[in-house]
């Protein structure tokens, strides 16, 4: 698989994106992502020997930060803490579903 390939299908948590792979999926430039990572807005990403890795969920970030920033003109600072918001309410929205099936 080349590097600029298109992932899709479901990802695992336990598997790891490139910072080339990242901003294909998003389509921003790796410099997009490289300046919301010096701004300490992925807190996850992480370097290993100089090479930037991502799970899934980064994945998921990103893209919803690019487009709150794309759709709403939105600064990063803000489209991280919607993306934050965001990512809140699935794991309350997962939690409640995980409830409710042992009621």
């Amino acid at each position: 698989m080349a590097d600029n390939d298109l992932i899709i299908g479901s990802l695992m948590e336990d598997s790891w994106l490139t910072l080339e792979q990242i901003a294909a999926a998003c389509v921003v430039d790796p410099d997009w992502l490289l300046r919301h990572i010096e701004a300490g807005l992925f807190p996850h990403a992480e370097s290993v020997s100089g090479v930037w890795r991502f799970s899934g969920s980064a994945l998921q970030r990103a893209r919803r930060m690019r487009q709150l920033e794309r759709d709403f003109d939105a600064v990063p600072e803000l489209a991280a803490l919607m993306a934050d918001l965001q990512e809140e309410m699935d794991r309350l929205r997962a939690r409640l579903a995980c409830l409710e099936r042992g009621a």
